[in-house]
């Protein structure tokens, strides 16, 4: 899934979460919509979904949800696991940070979540599997678009 030429460049920044306590059907929808933005534009819905300001748009695992407001259709508000997913954002942040990389121009490449192993949590009454979830994050920085945005306005002004 996670190519190596993509890991081992210099302009990339990767961080990977293992067995974080939450659903894995959330952080899909979580990870859905935030692959391919920005990072910082990425941690600013996470921390509107937070203060159940935006909701998150359910398109995979939509059955029985409610229809939210402005034009999500059907969406909810994982705080939970919106939290673990921003606390993986900003450590991936850090990482950008000491390769010595623009986080301004950084946007999210590759966001993988995969499920974990079940493990029993035993109760008085009866037994219930825990959730745990596996998140792997490459984010790239985008100087390429800019360089050729240079060049064409470079261009335009000789003629």
């Amino acid at each position: 899934m996670v190519s190596k030429e993509s890991t081992a460049k210099e302009n990339t920044a990767k961080v990977c979460g293992r067995d974080l306590p939450v659903s894995t059907r959330h952080t899909i929808e979580i990870c859905n919509s935030i692959r391919g933005k920005s990072l910082l534009a990425s941690k600013a819905f996470l921390e509107d979904v937070i203060a159940k300001k935006r909701a998150v748009p359910f398109t995979r695992h939509k059955r029985d949800i409610s229809h939210k407001s402005p034009r999500v259709g059907p969406g909810r508000y994982p705080e939970k696991s919106a939290g673990e997913v921003l606390k993986l954002l900003e450590s991936l942040e850090v990482n950008a940070q000491n390769k010595g990389l623009d986080t301004a121009a950084l946007y999210l490449k590759e966001v993988i979540p995969n499920k974990s192993a079940n493990v029993w949590h035993y109760g008085r009454q009866k037994r219930t599997k825990m959730k745990f979830t596996h998140l792997f994050m490459l984010a790239e920085e985008r100087a390429e678009k800019k360089e050729k945005k240079k060049k064409e306005t470079k261009a335009e002004v000789k003629k």
